[in-house]
């Protein structure tokens, strides 16, 4: 039988201060590095920008790093044996449900058209909320993405 843990005066409450960076497995570096900076359109960090601790990895074409415009950095690791465990990225396979990417209002609709001449394979959505609008769609290996925006006053 699991036990419930007791409540602690020992935590990390207000010394998180944000998302250093994410690390994503991809099958196909190239794919994935034209869907995060072209599709996306985020930044690739190349040169003096791309961490030190990764710089012999970048220069092997193992890794691809992106930079969002919040500053949170996307790692790409290139894993060529990598394969889901089912075909269909709709089922999903990890317990990362999505990460969401915020927009504009102003710029949501055309978030959406981008999507679609990329032909990306989209979720679910648009959808509307009392709190916003999303859109739900995959990355090329299956990753579920979300770009959402809040409700325009």
């Amino acid at each position: 039988m699991l036990s419930t843990p007791q409540p602690s005066t020992v935590s990390l409450a207000g010394c998180l201060r944000e998302v250093h960076h994410l690390a994503l497995n991809v099958k196909d570096l190239q794919v994935a590095r034209h869907f995060y900076g072209t599709v996306l359109g985020l930044h690739e960090l190349t040169g003096a920008e791309v961490p030190e601790t990764l710089k012999a990895e970048v220069e092997a074409g193992k890794i691809a790093n992106f930079k969002t415009p919040d500053g949170t950095i996307i790692d790409l690791f290139w894993e060529p044996e990598l394969s889901p465990p089912d075909s269909d990225p709709k089922q999903q396979f990890t317990r990362m449900n999505h990460f969401a990417f915020d927009i504009a209002p102003e710029l949501f609709d055309r978030a959406v058209e981008v999507l679609h001449h990329y032909n990306v394979l989209i979720d679910h959505g648009p959808v509307s909320r009392p709190t916003g609008r999303g859109i739900y769609f995959y990355d090329p290996d299956g990753f579920m993405l979300e770009i959402r925006c809040n409700r325009q006053p």
